[in-house]
């Protein structure tokens, strides 16, 4: 009888703890923001640049970036948290190997986004997974890695309005050009 009762208090204290660790993800609310600081905000010198395999350390600046152009490269949308290049956007990324190709001199920054669901450091990490999902994509078509750099935006830019087909537009990889300093 008394392991009878043993039995039954460690089957409550597992079930108790069971039901703790399951609990439901909290639900974002719409009117927070995303938390990246004041003014929410993410200074691009801070970001660091996926590390290139040849021995030449290289950074995007901020003056880079605003000296970038929009390519003719359409953006590559996601699926919501997923970071793989879907089949049905794959047909873009053979457009910017050709645009790439007879553009040979100009170098490309893969700026990853998300939408706004989700805390500002995963968002963060997710742009990153995107854009690196990207360039290697880019890489196996025949691209130089070293004229690809990555950089995640994360949630930065993201709507919080407009439902979920306006959010399916924050989900995206876009393609900036780096043109020459004069």
């Amino acid at each position: 009888m008394k392991k009878f009762s043993q039995l039954i208090a460690l089957s409550v204290a597992a079930s108790a703890l069971f039901l703790t660790a399951c609990s439901k993800k909290p639900v974002r609310d719409a009117n927070a923001g995303t938390q990246t600081g004041p003014n929410n905000t993410i200074n691009p010198d801070t970001i660091a640049v996926a590390p290139d395999t040849s021995l030449q350390e290289r950074t995007t600046t901020a003056e880079d970036l605003a000296n970038a152009d929009k390519s003719v490269v359409e953006p590559i949308y996601f699926a919501l948290d997923r970071a793989a290049v879907a089949p049905a956007e794959r047909h873009k990324l053979e457009a910017a190997v050709k645009w790439l190709k007879e553009n040979a001199d100009k170098n490309i920054v893969l700026e990853g986004h998300c939408d706004w669901r989700g805390t500002a450091e995963y968002n963060l990490g997710l742009g990153d997974r995107r854009a690196n999902a990207v360039k290697r994509y880019l890489e196996s078509l025949g691209i130089d890695a070293k004229r690809l750099e990555t950089l995640s935006k994360g949630s930065t830019d993201a709507k919080q309005t407009g439902g979920e087909a306006e959010w399916a537009k924050d989900r995206r990889v876009d393609f900036l050009v780096l043109r020459k300093q004069q």
